[in-house]
C-alpha cells in the first residue's frame, strides 16, 4: 500500500493563489485555460475563477476520443491561429502527460510558443518542464501519492489502484 499524503484544502487554495500570482506577473496572458481530466480540472476551474481567464477541458485519460484526441485538434488549431493556452494539471509526474500532449499539439500544427503548462506540484525528475508550479518534490526521494481535496472521497482502494497504475513512481 502507498504512503497517501493528503492534500489539505487551504493548501490547495494556496497554491491556486501562488499560480494566479505567477500567470499574472508574467508578460505572457493565455486567452483559455485548458483543464486536464481528470486532476486538472478542478484546479483549472478554481484559476479561471482567480483570474478571470475562461476555461476549456480535455480528458485523455477517458478514451473517448471526442474528449481526448479531436478536442486536441481543435487546440492545436487555436493555437496555430494565435489563441494562447495554458494547460493545467494537478502533478507533474514522470512528464508523460505534458509530454504526449505537446507532442499531439505539434503534431497536429499546434504553435508551441502559445502553449504553456501550470501544475500543482511538479517532479524534478520529470521529462517535461513547466512553466509555473506551486511547488516541487523529487520522486527519487519522495515516494508519497498525494491526495487532492477531490480525491478524498475515492475509497482507499481505488487511490491505491490510482498509485500502482505506475509503479516507478512511488516504488
Amino acid at each position: 500500500m502507498p504512503t497517501f499524503s493528503a492534500v489539505s484544502q487551504d493548501d490547495f487554495l494556496g497554491a491556486i493563489a501562488t499560480l494566479t500570482d505567477m500567470i499574472a506577473a508574467d508578460d505572457w496572458r493565455p486567452d483559455h485555460l485548458v483543464g486536464i481530466g481528470r486532476g486538472g480540472l478542478v484546479p483549472a476551474t478554481f484559476l479561471s475563477h482567480a483570474t478571470g481567464i475562461p476555461l476549456l477541458s480535455i480528458d485523455l485519460s477517458s478514451g473517448v476520443k471526442a474528449f481526448g484526441e479531436a478536442l486536441l485538434d481543435e487546440l492545436a488549431t487555436m493555437s496555430a491561429a494565435g489563441a494562447r493556452l495554458l494547460f493545467v494539471d494537478d502533478i507533474n509526474d514522470s512528464g508523460a502527460t505534458i509530454a504526449s500532449l505537446r507532442d499531439r499539439l505539434a503534431a497536429a500544427g499546434g504553435l508551441t510558443e502559445n502553449v504553456r503548462f501550470a501544475v500543482l506540484i511538479d517532479n524534478i525528475g520529470s521529462r517535461a518542464s513547466v512553466d509555473y508550479r506551486h511547488r516541487r518534490i523529487d520522486r527519487a526521494t519522495n515516494k508519497d501519492w498525494f491526495v487532492f481535496p477531490w480525491e478524498a472521497v475515492a475509497p482507499q482502494t481505488s487511490l491505491a489502484a490510482d498509485a500502482d497504475a505506475v509503479p516507478g513512481r512511488i516504488a
